[in-house]
């Protein structure tokens, strides 16, 4: 068989594997090997490593709920969970090729994602802001004007800031990078004068920094509530329905509201940083009406 023959004939095994995996489903594929892999990034407090270098955070904790549940649903109960780093750029690439089962950390959910793949419910919501140094005083869009700023690749933070530079003609320079933690660098070395991000996470890097008191979150927002939720495989109903029901449990139970004045209310991993940020109304009303909607107007 010469190289090319080989190549076809892999190339065609290689289809017919992912077909079968794909009719699968994820319940099948976990109950055949005995093991879930959960994706996650390095946003704290939602899902990062602590010093222990175990996986740790809010969304951890929920997925752990969820894998709690998967084994009840499968009757395995040492099923074994895998941990599988992901950034916001190999996370839907790794649930579509199966090398995670589910991402549990900071992912928001939108129409557009929706088309790739599927999300559970929300828990947490989140708006657009910049974080600039406290001396600068900037904390509108408008002391952006004709500046520099950074933003993470393949984020909605990218998009929305490109999209408000072009309609209100602001002139400001995007610089781009590709992991959270090159964001605050930027400013602090003075290539950028803002990073614009998530505004939670935003309050855990500056809570994190050495010197946190020099930060200063913008007092305006650059868009709307956001929904971050738990990814999923698209087109996979019978997994959807277990991880949607063990969520829904968790925020009906309270025990929702127990493990966000864990991660948000209280001394988190690995400094003993409290990020101090109570409950919202809107949080709350999260928890009390459980959505997986990517449309912002449905957690008012």
């Amino acid at each position: 068989m010469n190289m090319s023959t080989k190549a076809v004939t892999f190339a065609a095994l290689a289809a017919l594997a992912l077909s079968a995996w794909a009719q699968q489903g994820t319940l099948d594929k976990i109950k055949a090997s005995g093991a879930i892999t959960i994706g996650h990034g390095n946003t704290i407090p939602f899902s990062y490593r602590d010093d222990k270098q175990q996986s740790v955070g809010f969304a951890i904790d929920l997925c752990a709920r969820v894998v709690d549940a998967i084994k009840a649903e499968l009757k395995l109960p040492a099923l074994k969970v895998n941990y599988q780093p992901t950034t916001p750029t190999t996370r839907i690439p790794l649930l579509v090729d199966g090398a995670i089962d589910m991402d549990c950390g900071a992912a928001t959910n939108n129409a557009e994602r929706q088309r790739q793949v599927a999300y559970t419910m929300t828990h947490f919501l989140a708006v657009t802001r910049f974080i600039a140094k406290r001396a600068d005083n900037l904390t509108k869009l408008a002391d952006l004007k004709g500046k520099t700023v950074v933003a993470q690749a393949n984020t909605n933070n990218l998009e929305q800031i490109t999209g408000l530079n072009t309609a209100q003609n602001l002139g400001i320079n995007i610089l781009v990078v590709n992991y959270q933690r090159e964001g605050l660098p930027m400013v602090e070395t003075g290539r950028a004068v803002a990073f614009v991000y998530d505004d939670i996470l935003l309050a855990s890097l500056a809570a994190n920094h050495a010197d946190p008191s020099q930060w200063q979150i913008s007092s305006e927002a650059l868009s709307p509530p956001e929904p971050y939720g738990i990814v999923m495989r698209k087109d996979d109903p019978a997994f959807k329905k277990v991880v949607d029901a063990a969520m829904v449990a968790t925020y009906k139970s309270g025990e929702a509201a127990k493990l966000y004045a864990k991660w948000f209310q209280s001394p988190i991993p690995p400094k003993g940083i409290n990020l101090n940020m109570p409950l919202s109304a809107m949080m709350a009303n999260l928890f009390a009406n459980p959505s997986d909607s990517p449309d912002p107007a449905a957690y008012k």
